[in-house]
């Protein structure tokens, strides 16, 4: 029985590969190279600043190899506009010292494995979460990671192995595993999938980026033990390489390492970064990871322990690094509570159908116009890829654990309803007090939209022997004292920064 799965499409994408006649190059006059910079730059900058289109994104990759000297990449919503692209370089005097070496054309695609309320005609089944997500995917952004990695694939069609010939829900349950396994790489990996059935020669072009090279090589290896790809994947050429922005053009020419400009910290050096994947299902392609993880590294993590190792000489529960046995994120939004939370509510929903998942809520701050998104996961690759989705919410303006300095949150003080009023008068004691404190921040009480006696409290510290030494005073002894009273359950600290 044919059960092809339903697909929408969204941009088109020109990966544009050219080889660079370096003897041509060598041999020609100064004036001719200047132009053909000064040319090529301006192009480049042109259609990463899409001036050519309504809309779309572009970006310029040196390749290491034989394959190809520079990748292309276009994105654009017609695939006219991807041929005004092609013939607009191929017009510089750039394009006079390049020759195409290969190409590949495709369209970004969600398929019905993703969900089956977004093909359903009354709109209203489908969650705004579910359709932020999609129109993430639909209409991506190029990630701002510095290595890249492209290679075609198809599903197989042998006597033995053919993926059309499977049930749908056979095939849904094969992806599902897939992107449950790509979701491992949350935070390293990010990809862009789209679907070149009847437009070129393979069925998907798979884009992977991310700041280590050997993530890429791990990725593909790892996954290619699930079943989808070890029995019904067939893979071609793959294409590996750097990001540069457009005015690194003379510095990769002249032979010199590309970028050439100092990054921003964080391994990027190409501005704001753009649309996240999560390894979601999207369509029958190779679906991996990715996300925009914050995650701790192992210092992190040893810090933390050592000062829950402190905080239990002081006799002060501390939990476990992200609180128990559970992993948080949390991000902090600017949006109206409302509206914020009627999105949270349909990503919460499809949260829901994993087991790894226990909670997502939104706090809204007692005494600011600030509101958290707080998701709660059994383990931290499930929490980082939660925070992917959740970076695309409305008014976000940081993750937990990005300010400057040392971060605690006390989380999930629940408190007895008959001593709500006591714990919040009593917090408002406590702020004071941190307000006259050497090396305190801010503070926030956070309260769940949902359940007023469901609280955590967010601080901001200069450093760590800072809250330290509010952890050791009289003070903070007494509050915990205090709290054993009117708390329902055991507090838990976590340790952000």
């Amino acid at each position: 029985m044919r059960e092809p799965p339903q697909t929408d499409e969204g941009w088109y994408a020109l990966h544009d590969f050219r080889r660079i006649d370096w003897a041509a190059w060598r041999d020609a006059p100064e004036r001719e190279r200047d132009r053909a910079v000064e040319e090529g730059v301006e192009y480049l900058e042109t259609h990463e600043a899409v001036d050519d289109a309504a809309d779309g994104a572009s970006a310029v990759f040196s390749m290491v190899g034989h394959k190809a000297d520079l990748l292309v990449v276009h994105l654009r919503p017609t695939l006219d506009a991807l041929s005004t692209a092609e013939r607009r370089f191929d017009r510089t005097a750039l394009g006079a010292f390049t020759e195409q070496s290969t190409s590949y054309v495709s369209v970004t695609e969600v398929s019905g494995y993703v969900s089956d309320a977004y093909f359903a005609e009354d709109e209203e089944e489908v969650d705004t979460g579910l359709k932020r997500y999609i129109e993430g995917k639909l209409e991506p952004e190029i990630p701002e990671d510095q290595y890249v990695s492209f290679y075609p694939m198809s599903r197989k069609r042998g006597e033995q192995d053919n993926w059309y010939d499977l049930p749908f829900e056979r095939r849904r349950e094969m992806m599902q595993e897939h992107g449950e396994h790509g979701r491992e790489f949350g935070g390293r990996v990010k990809q862009i999938v789209a679907s070149s059935v009847g437009l070129d020669d393979w069925e998907w072009g798979v884009t992977l980026f991310s700041e280590d090279p050997t993530d890429l090589k791990d990725i593909v290896y790892e996954m290619r033990y699930d079943e989808a790809s070890a029995r019904y994947s067939e893979f071609g050429p793959f294409y590996v390489g750097r990001r540069f922005p457009p005015s690194d053009l003379p510095a990769f020419l002249a032979g010199a390492s590309v970028p050439t400009g100092e990054d921003d910290g964080e391994g990027h050096a190409h501005g704001e970064g753009g649309h996240h994947d999560e390894g979601g299902h999207h369509g029958e392609g190779d679906h991996h990871g990715g996300d925009e993880g914050h995650g701790h590294d192992d210092g992190d993590d040893a810090d933390a322990d050592d000062i829950r190792g402190e905080l239990e000489d002081l006799d002060i529960y501390a939990g476990k690094p992200h609180g128990e046995d559970v992993y948080a994120t949390v991000l902090y939004s600017e949006a109206d509570a409302d509206e914020l939370f009627d999105e949270v509510d349909g990503l919460r929903s499809n949260f829901d159908h994993y087991d790894t998942h226990v909670k997502t809520a939104v706090y809204d701050a007692l005494e600011r116009d600030r509101r958290a998104v707080v998701s709660i996961w059994d383990t931290a690759s499930a929490a980082d890829t939660a925070a992917g989705f959740l970076s695309e919410l409305p008014g976000i303006v940081s993750r937990a654990g990005e300010e400057s300095g040392f971060g605690t949150m006390g989380m999930f003080y629940t408190v007895k309803p008959d001593h709500r009023e006591d714990f919040v008068e009593k917090f408002e004691t406590v702020g004071g007090l941190l307000d006259e404190m050497e090396g305190h921040g801010e503070t926030d009480l956070m309260i769940n939209l949902e359940d007023e006696n469901d609280m955590f409290i967010a601080s901001q510290w200069r450093s760590k022997d800072d809250a330290m030494n509010f952890f050791r005073s009289d003070e903070f002894s007494e509050t915990v004292s205090w709290g054993r009273d009117v708390l329902a359950d055991r507090p838990r600290h976590v340790f952000l920064a």
